[in-house]
C-alpha cells in the first residue's frame, strides 16, 4: 500500500495496541510479539520520531496472573483485574523497550482528561515532558476507577484523542482486521479492502456496519469514531492487522493495511478552537518586550505580565493585550487567577517564594496561544 508505505514522513505517531495481540487466552502474555514491536518503536525513536502508545491488554493479563474464569466479569472483578493486570503490563512494557535504553512512563487516563481543560493541560504537560525526556509514554484508561461498564474499544477512541491533544500528525490502529472493507468481509464475501479513505463520510461509516452488528462491537465502529476525532484535528490514521511480529515495519513494507487522510492541520486545528469557540475568561496587560516576545514565536513568561482582569482557572481561555489596550492574542492560561496576580512580573526565582511551590515556566505556553495575525488569517476574529 503505497499511501502508508513509510512512516518516515510522521513526527509524531500514536499507536494504539488490542488485548488480543498482547495477551493470549492460554499462555498469558505474547513475550515475541512485544519483543518485535519494542524494536519497531526503538527503531523510529532513534529516527527522530515521538512515538506514543496507548495499550489495552491491562484486564486480560490480569484474569490470566489472577486464574479468573473465562465468561464475562463482574464490574469490581474487571477493576481487581486492571489493577493487577497494570503492574503486569508496566513491568513488561519497561523490559522490552528497556532492551533497546528507553524509558517507559505510565499515564493513566480517562476520557474526562482529555476532555476537561485543566486535566486537559495536566495530562498534555506530562506526557509533553516524559517525550521530551525521551522516554514511550504507555496509556491506558484508568479502568481501576471506572464507575460505568468497562467497554471493549474504548481505547480506540482514547487513542484519537491522546493523538489530538498531542498534535500527533498519525494514529496506528493495530487491530485483528487490515483495515476497512466496503462492507464486513466475514459476511460478505464481495467485501473489498479499502487501501486509502480521503475523507469520512456516510458511505464510509455505513462500511463499518450498524453499531449493534458483531463486526462493529468493539471493533470497525469504533475504529471509524476514532478516525473522524483524528483526521478531523489533522492526524493521518491508519488501520492494519497488528499480529504480525514487527507489526510497525509491516506497514512500511506494504503490508495490507487502510490510510485515513487528515483534514487539518493539527496546529491549525487548535489555534481554530482557541480563537473562535471558546469565551474569554479573563485578561492579562504584558509590556512591550513580552509583545516582542510572543510575535517571534515564544510563550508568554510571567515576568512580562503587568496586569490581570478577571476571574479565571488553569486552561481557561484568556485575551492577551497590550498596555494601550491592543489585543495581541489569546491563549490557555496555566494558571488560575489568584495564582497569576501573585507571580505577575516576577522572574522564576521569585515565582517560587511567592507560590511555596515549583512553578510552571510559561503563563501561557506558545502551543496553547494565537496571536491576532493568526485570527485573521482563520477567519476567526470575533
Amino acid at each position: 500500500m503505497s499511501a502508508a508505505a513509510s512512516l518516515g514522513g510522521y513526527r509524531r505517531i500514536v499507536v494504539k495496541i488490542g488485548s488480543a495481540l498482547l495477551v493470549d487466552r492460554r499462555t498469558g502474555l505474547r513475550t515475541e510479539w512485544l519483543k518485535t514491536f519494542a524494536e519497531d518503536v526503538a527503531r523510529l525513536t532513534a529516527d527522530g520520531r515521538d512515538v506514543l502508545i496507548v495499550s489495552s491488554g491491562a484486564i486480560a493479563l490480569g484474569r490470566k496472573v489472577l486464574k479468573l474464569p473465562a465468561g464475562a466479569l463482574k464490574l469490581e472483578e474487571s477493576q481487581a483485574a486492571a489493577a493487577v493486570g497494570q503492574i503486569a503490563l508496566a513491568r513488561a512494557y519497561a523490559e522490552f523497550l528497556g532492551a533497546h535504553g528507553l524509558e517507559a512512563g505510565q499515564i493513566l487516563l480517562t476520557l474526562g482528561d482529555t476532555e476537561e481543560r485543566r486535566r486537559y493541560l495536566n495530562a498534555r504537560a506530562t506526557v509533553g515532558t516524559l517525550l521530551q525526556f525521551g522516554a514511550v509514554p504507555v496509556i491506558n484508561e484508568n479502568d481501576t476507577v471506572a464507575t460505568a461498564e468497562i467497554r471493549y474499544g474504548d481505547n480506540d477512541r482514547l487513542a484519537a484523542r491522546v493523538a489530538t491533544m498531542m498534535s500527533a500528525d498519525l494514529l496506528i490502529l493495530l487491530s485483528d482486521i487490515d483495515g476497512l472493507y466496503t462492507a464486513p468481509p466475514a459476511l460478505d464475501p464481495e467485501a473489498r479492502h479499502v487501501p486509502v479513505v480521503e475523507r469520512i463520510t456516510p458511505e464510509i461509516e455505513a462500511m463499518a456496519g450498524a453499531a449493534a452488528s458483531e463486526y462493529s462491537r468493539g471493533g470497525m465502529r469504533t475504529k471509524i469514531d476514532a478516525g473522524k476525532i483524528a483526521t478531523a484535528a489533522g492526524a493521518a490514521m491508519i488501520i492494519t492487522r497488528g499480529d504480525r511480529l514487527y507489526p510497525l515495519s509491516a506497514i512500511e513494507k506494504g503490508e495490507p493495511a487502510t490510510l485515513f487522510k487528515p483534514t487539518a492541520n493539527p496546529v491549525t486545528s487548535r489555534k481554530r478552537w482557541i480563537a473562535g469557540h471558546l469565551n474569554t475568561a479573563g485578561r492579562l496587560v504584558v509590556d512591550a518586550g513580552a509583545v516582542r516576545a510572543l510575535s517571534s514565536g515564544k510563550s508568554l513568561l510571567p515576568a512580562g505580565v503587568k496586569a490581570v482582569h478577571g476571574e479565571f482557572g488553569r486552561g481557561d481561555t484568556i485575551v492577551v493585550a497590550s498596555e494601550d489596550g491592543v489585543e495581541i492574542a489569546r491563549g490557555l492560561v496555566a494558571y488560575d487567577a489568584a495564582e497569576a496576580r501573585l507571580v505577575a512580573g516576577l522572574r522564576s526565582a521569585a515565582i517560587e517564594v511567592a507560590l511555596g511551590h515549583a512553578p510552571r515556566t510559561a503563563m501561557i505556553h506558545r502551543d496553547d496561544l494565537v496571536l491576532e495575525r493568526q485570527f485573521r488569517d482563520l477567519g476567526e476574529m470575533a
